[in-house]
């Protein structure tokens, strides 16, 4: 369980669980597996055919990040720090629960996504779990300081070239998802207000933790000094532990700290104050020249000349991701990647298939369409499943989506399941024809959620537009 303390009464078969400090609700979860330990206080938990392939990856190296971010935050304050893998069919990257992680099980695939998602979680134990943002509305205090202190961890153990490819690539995800949805967008501020039409569920995104970050990274950067910064952070969670806040909480802490700063007036800066919802809601600083790259120019550049094998993940991330964005490509581009590239990224990590597959359906590229299926066959998360699910049925193949769905709603998270059921619903006339099983079937899903079978919504409001959440792979 998520708690300091644990007894088994052998004699009652029973567990006892004590958790010694406050935790806000949501925190609080239980978890089944077998364990095998990692580190001096650490452990895995895991369905057995898991357990060797967690434990080979992450025994030793969970104590060294725990040592950094020690060094960097302050003492770890919770006694274990456990991590348990779970079963495809769980919905989200990660969850920062006290004392035991929970995290998908798919993210073994990638060594470079586990070590960001993890110390991530690690992070977390300080900023979001120790002191907590305080309302939904104000999510970015825990996500952008927890990102933040993940960076500095990274660059600690690992380097600044591999925290600032990372950081390069999260924020080429976010400027894409702000041309997406607009500036104006109500989910694009840091702080969102949570007004009718705004989902809570639509404050997991990157603005959240990518905006919550740069501005937590241009505070830094005031103060001039990042070690200097880090007393502070420390010196804050010191004095908010087990505690929630406001983001005028660590404002004012900030002045505090920074007693120059104040006297220089910062917090009254055009688009710089306290105000949240004001000038940062609406750019993003990027904190320097980081790596970028422009984008794949087909003509001057044949797939055939690109050698993707050596790259690092997060660099063949970015180079699909142009791809991504310059689609519908011609069909000779697509079949000339396909046949350089398909098998090779056949077998890479979910992150990688993912952003390929897209391509294949933005591009409604039919000779590697059973490769999607397979992969919606056996990837149960929400960041790998609704993706392919909204370009299936934007584009010519969303009668292929219904055939896959139907096979495969059994498996999915009830949530996840209705979410999908929501975006398949888009475009259906007042009446679902019940000409084909799959379409009888997801009628008959919607009705047995409570939903009319035409739009399969959660509630009595017909749902807006899709939002299309391709590049929000986040952890919680």
């Amino acid at each position: 369980m998520s708690a300091t303390q644990s007894v088994y009464l052998e004699e009652e078969g029973v567990y006892r669980f004590h958790m010694e400090h406050p935790v806000p609700a949501y925190l609080v979860a239980l978890v089944a597996g077998e364990p095998a330990d990692i580190g001096p206080r650490s452990r895995v938990w895991a369905e057995p055919c898991l357990l060797p392939t967690a434990t080979s990856k992450l025994s030793g190296v969970v104590e060294q990040w725990l040592s950094a971010a020690e060094r960097l935050s302050g003492p770890y304050m919770w006694g274990r720090y456990d991590i348990v893998f779970l079963p495809p069919s769980f919905p989200i990257v990660a969850m920062e629960n006290p004392c035991l992680t929970f995290i998908i099980s798919s993210i073994l695939e990638s060594d470079e996504f586990l070590v960001i998602d993890v110390i991530h979680e690690v992070a977390h134990s300080w900023f979001g779990n120790a002191v907590t943002n305080a309302t939904w509305e104000e999510m970015w205090l825990s996500e952008g300081l927890a990102t933040y202190a993940q960076r500095r961890i990274t660059t600690e153990t690992y380097g600044a070239a591999f925290t600032c490819l990372e950081t390069a690539f999260r924020l080429d995800a976010l400027h894409r998802q702000m041309r997406l949805l607009g500036e104006d967008s109500p989910v694009s501020k840091l702080q969102v207000k949570l007004e009718p039409g705004v989902n809570p569920s639509h404050l997991m995104n990157l603005f959240t933790y990518e905006k919550g970050y740069c501005f937590v990274y241009y505070l830094s950067q005031l103060c001039g000094d990042p070690q200097r910064f880090d007393d502070f952070l420390r010196a804050y969670v010191e004095k908010y532990k087990f505690t929630s806040v406001v983001a005028q909480d660590l404002l004012d802490s900030f002045l505090s700290f920074f007693p120059e700063l104040k006297e220089q007036s910062v917090d009254c800066r055009a688009g710089e104050s306290g105000d949240l919802s004001g000038g940062w809601d609406h750019r993003t600083t990027v904190p320097g020249k980081l790596w970028t790259a422009e984008p794949l120019d087909q003509a001057a550049a044949p797939a055939s000349a690109i050698d993707i094998s050596k790259w690092r993940t997060f660099q063949t991330a970015l180079f699909l991701d142009r791809l991504l964005d310059g689609s519908p490509l011609p069909q000779e581009v697509v079949m000339s990647l396909s046949k350089c590239y398909s098998s090779l990224l056949d077998s890479m990590n979910a992150e990688i298939r993912i952003r390929w597959l897209q391509i294949v359906v933005r591009n409604d590229y039919y000779p590697d369409l059973h490769r999607v299926r397979r992969f919606l066959e056996s990837q149960m998360s929400r960041m790998y499943t609704i993706p392919l699910y909204e370009d299936l049925c934007t584009g010519a193949l969303k009668s292929f989506a219904l055939e896959v769905f139907y096979q495969t709603q059994g498996r999915l998270h009830p949530n996840l399941r209705r979410t999908i059921q929501q975006i398949l619903s888009q475009g259906l006339g007042p009446s679902v024809e019940a000409s084909t099983a799959p379409n009888a079937e997801l009628a008959r899903a919607g009705a047995e959620a409570g939903s009319d079978s035409a739009t399969l919504l959660l509630g009595d409001e017909a749902p807006s537009s899709t939002i299309s959440l391709r590049d929000v792979n986040v952890s919680a």
